[in-house]
């Protein structure tokens, strides 16, 4: 186990020494094991020990529901699977409110899960920062004032990200507090940015408690991404006076991270060769923050939950003939539906991002010697054909009531029994017939060292690589009219997903690979894809070709999508590229609510790609609803209740 994780886990005991709570899930609630005070944060080795505490605050991010709940559903990129346990975050219906509202089951997200959290977080830093004289060592000092500075940041971009303007406290709770006064998204930004450029100025370059450590690469691109919001089209009443500087720096920042953090050589290398835990993948420089889990339990290493993200994404695969539950093809708890906008965006032919980031094809790892088919272990069982509109091999009735059978033409010949089309011979879109289980999962953060009777992962979660510090810098040229240039940056990452001379398109890895069984005929893994299968064409290992030309002519699949949404101008174009080129590069990363939200997309994008949320979504839904469980709570400083206008006014408009 690498430094920086043992120290955590060591430590989680001693953040709830701080005065603090968490928010009732027992998301870090650990039992105490230290006889500590807080007089104990008052000593460098008690500002040192708060410090690397701090880390385990960013593990909430991948805990749980709100993981997605709060960043993929509701968006263009994924829609609703099987289980409906955060149905109001997608749909945006009347349960997305200001209380804690009735789902499915108990599990769903509330919205004040990640307020709780955040403010959790927000507190241990404002001790440091507040305490900062009780350090000897002025190295120590500055390293650990850099680390609170960058959470306090980072946890108040994510709530005025998600909520608008909110409360700022900038030092540390005391006793009982009842009053708060709202402040604007401007003032919350001007502390964001505040914060992170004091991290910057004090981090070291380097990773100096081990991996995952802070650094000044990180604090410099979420830097960019804070001054980036703040360009937005969210905060137009009141950003004008910023967008020159800040656009100027965005370029200036992003260029320092690239250069000192450069991309992984290959897309594959990013999420699909992990192959176990803490392993070179999660090493790799374009990673700039991560949330560190591992297997060791010691003074609770993950949490209660640990890292459960990997399981919400795959479809239902185990109530399938001739497949069950095992590492090796992941856990399907089937909440994350890719939407037909996934496979609209993607060049399937000639981009490998794609192929590196879905999973198509499962092997047979149930099944006897007497069975209709004659097919055994590591045969295929699974196919899903990821093919487009023109294609006509497919006739609606050749459909079996949940998939029908196919021939494994490029293996052994024999049938598959369960496979799965996008459009039928008359381009009708069939992606749906299956039911809201069937679709072709996101892969990125499977975990094959897990097992069906345990959910929680110890793959690290990723919060920031330089992948998108490109896309930032290529936005901001953007919002510059730097049209051409803005192309040229985007296309280095282009290249990147081209498939290389020589590459075999047809092989496949992911997270599973993980699995000591993985090898095993009987596993269910598969190294192969479907995209010969899919695009039915012939096997090639020539070069693919990604990079544009000019940003007077987009690719024809970003053509379709503008026209789709009736988008025009240049600017207006070249922002949905750029959104469509951040699905492309970053799908699924938790990012994509954010990002539609910052740029007054989301509306337009939901109801174009998400049947579910088309229906409710509306401008009032580019904020959350203020926790009601927080409002509850406020009194004036003399003790009276807050007046309708004062409730009003700490709510956001139409909740």
């Amino acid at each position: 186990m690498n430094k920086i994780k043992k120290i955590i886990y060591s430590m989680l005991a001693l953040v709830a020494i701080a005065g603090i709570s968490s928010c009732g899930d027992e998301f870090l609630t650990e039992e105490q094991t230290t006889a500590y005070s807080t007089d104990h944060f008052k000593t460098e080795e008690g500002l040192n020990n708060l410090s690397v505490a701090l880390y385990a605050n960013i593990r909430y991010h991948f805990a749980y529901e709100w993981a997605y709940g709060f960043t993929n559903y509701g968006t263009d990129e994924f829609s609703m699977g099987t289980d409906f346990t955060s149905e109001m975050w997608n749909n945006y219906d009347s349960r997305l409110a200001p209380y804690v509202t009735n789902s499915a089951n108990k599990n769903f997200p509330s919205p004040d899960h990640l307020w709780n959290q955040m403010y959790y977080g927000i507190n241990s830093a404002n001790i440091i920062i507040k305490n900062q004289d009780f350090f000897e060592s002025e190295d120590l000092r500055n390293k650990c004032l850099g680390e609170a500075y960058y959470l306090r940041g980072y946890n108040y971009l994510r709530l005025v990200s998600q909520y608008g303007g909110v409360v700022l406290q900038l030092e540390p709770a005391e006793g009982v507090v009842r009053n708060f006064t709202r402040s604007t998204a401007e003032e919350c930004m001007a502390s964001v940015i505040a914060d992170f450029e004091k991290a910057y100025q004090l981090l070291p370059e380097d990773e100096w408690r081990g991996n995952g450590t802070w650094t000044k690469p990180a604090a410099a691109h979420f830097l960019a991404k804070a001054k980036l919001f703040r360009c937005s089209e969210r905060n137009d009443s009141w950003n004008e006076s910023y967008k020159d500087a800040d656009l100027q720096d965005i370029i200036t920042l992003a260029d320092y991270v690239s250069g000192k953090r450069p991309l992984a050589p290959t897309y594959q290398a990013v999420f699909a060769e992990w192959n176990g835990i803490d392993c070179a993948t999660e090493m790799i420089p374009e990673i700039l923050m991560s949330a560190q889990f591992n297997q060791n339990a010691t003074g609770g290493a993950n949490g209660r939950f640990g890292n459960r993200t990997y399981c919400y994404f795959p479809a239902q695969y185990s109530n399938m003939g001739y497949m069950t539950r095992m590492g090796a093809v992941s856990l399907d708890f089937q909440r994350l539906r890719t939407s037909e906008y996934a496979f609209n965006v993607f060049d399937i032919e000639n981009d490998s991002r794609f192929w590196k980031s879905f999973k198509t094809m499962y092997n047979v790892n149930k099944t006897t010697a007497d069975n209709e088919y004659g097919i055994e272990n590591g045969d295929l069982c699974i196919i899903y054909l990821v093919n487009d509109q023109s294609d006509t091999r497919f006739d609606v009735a050749d459909f079996g009531p949940s998939s029908f059978k196919y021939t494994d033409t490029r293996g052994n010949g024999k049938v598959v029994p369960h496979a799965f089309i996008n459009y039928d011979k008359n381009g009708n879109w069939v992606g749906q017939t299956w039911g809201n289980n069937r679709y072709i999962p996101l892969s990125k953060y499977e975990d094959g060292t897990i097992t069906p009777k345990s959910t929680e992962s110890s793959r690290d979660g990723v919060l920031a690589r330089t992948g998108e510090t490109y896309l930032i810098k290529a936005e901001a040229l953007v919002r510059q009219g730097k049209y051409q240039d803005a192309i040229e940056v985007v296309n280095l990452l282009r290249k990147r997903g081209e498939w290389a001379n020589g590459e075999d398109r047809s092989f496949y890895q992911d997270g599973c690979q993980a699995a000591a069984n993985a090898s095993d005929p009987a596993s269910g893994y598969s190294s192969r894809n479907s995209y010969y299968e899919s695009l039915n064409i012939a096997e090639t290992t020539a070069p693919s070709e990604l990079e544009i030309s000019t940003y007077t002519n987009l690719p024809e699949v970003d053509e379709k999508i503008l026209t789709q949404l009736g988008v025009s101008g240049d600017y207006q174009r070249m922002l949905h590229f750029i959104l469509n080129e951040r699905s492309r590069e970053l799908y699924g990363e938790f990012l994509r609510w954010e990002d539609l939200s910052r740029t007054q997309t989301l509306v337009s994008r939901a109801k174009a790609f998400n049947p579910e949320a088309a229906t409710n979504v509306s401008e009032h839904h580019h904020l959350r609803p203020i926790p009601q469980s927080f409002i509850d709570g406020l009194l004036n400083d003399d003790g009276t209740n807050l007046s309708d206008e004062q409730l009003k006014a700490m709510q956001n408009p139409g909740y």
